[in-house]
């Protein structure tokens, strides 16, 4: 079955599918995104991801591209259209398309909508079961990666280089010696007495859907959660380490920079919280 996108109010092959050389968000990265995970063709924590971009489209002052309802028809009729069971949608909104300047264009401009949907490469159980590696990067992202926005491109070059170096991913840290967050991921790490410790969401991280999710696993199983900076001196003598997202979910970190973290292996807690939202996504 052939693929199909939405742009801009049409439903449209895949291939076909392509935007106005001026629209913003390929001129200036003048937009917002989302990705979603849905199982059985049901998308997963919908309301908290629809949330975000409202919140995301609110603080860059662009317009909602329709009402919340009409974009969750939307959402659905287009997972019906691809017979994807299991996978991920991709949700991007820009300022539109408008002559290039740097200023907002006219009021009347409408925002631009596209969403694809592709199946899902959950992570293979023999990296869930052996645990990942992570270096780290310092953090070059612009003063607001609370917003979810398009320009991403101090995330790709520190993906790559986490790719380059034969770990999973990479974790930036900022000018203080903190880690941050993950170029796609948050970031956790459980210390010797036992506390969950992850960033704060302020203004430095994205408030991840999952690691929202997490957070009420954790507290809900007893576990002493502690929302704070921590360095990375102290994520690598940690007892453990782990990372989540909307794709690897809850995946153990075994080693930063070629050093272990704990006995080297997936700890108690990374494993305990990902079976607890594994569960939670089944039902």
């Amino acid at each position: 079955m052939p693929r199909v996108a939405y742009v801009n109010g049409q439903y449209v092959a895949f291939h076909q599918a392509a935007v106005h050389v001026e629209d913003r968000g390929y001129q200036f990265a003048d937009g917002v995104y989302e990705v979603i995970a849905f199982r059985r063709r049901q998308p997963i924590d919908e309301a908290a991801h629809l949330d975000r971009l409202q919140r995301s489209l609110a603080e860059l002052s662009i317009k909602p591209p329709m009402a919340r309802r009409a974009l969750q028809l939307v959402i659905r009729r287009l997972l019906a259209r691809n017979r994807i069971d299991d996978g991920i949608l991709y949700l991007q909104v820009t300022r539109g398309v408008a002559r290039r300047d740097h200023g907002f264009p006219n009021a009347g401009t409408p925002p631009s909508l596209v969403m694809t949907v592709r199946r899902s490469r959950p992570v293979p159980p023999a990296t869930m079961a052996a645990g990942v590696a992570v270096i780290t990067i310092p953090d070059m992202r612009w003063k607001r990666p609370d917003i979810k926005a398009i320009g991403l491109l101090p995330n790709v070059l520190g993906k790559e280089a986490a790719r380059q170096a034969g770990a999973y991913e990479a974790w930036m840290v900022d000018a203080e010696g903190h880690v941050t967050e993950g170029t796609s991921t948050n970031a956790w790490i459980v210390t010797r007495s036992g506390e969950l410790v992850t960033s704060p969401a302020d203004h430095s991280i994205l408030d991840g859907v999952t690691r929202r999710t997490v957070l009420r696993l954790a507290t809900a199983a007893g576990l002493t959660v502690r929302e704070r900076h921590f360095s990375v001196v102290e994520a690598k003598a940690a007892a453990e380490a782990f990372l989540t997202s909307t794709t690897s979910y809850v995946l153990a970190v075994v080693s930063i920079d070629g050093a272990p973290v704990g006995d080297g292996r997936p700890g108690r807690v990374a494993l305990q919280l990902r079976h607890a939202y594994e569960a939670g996504v089944a039902a």
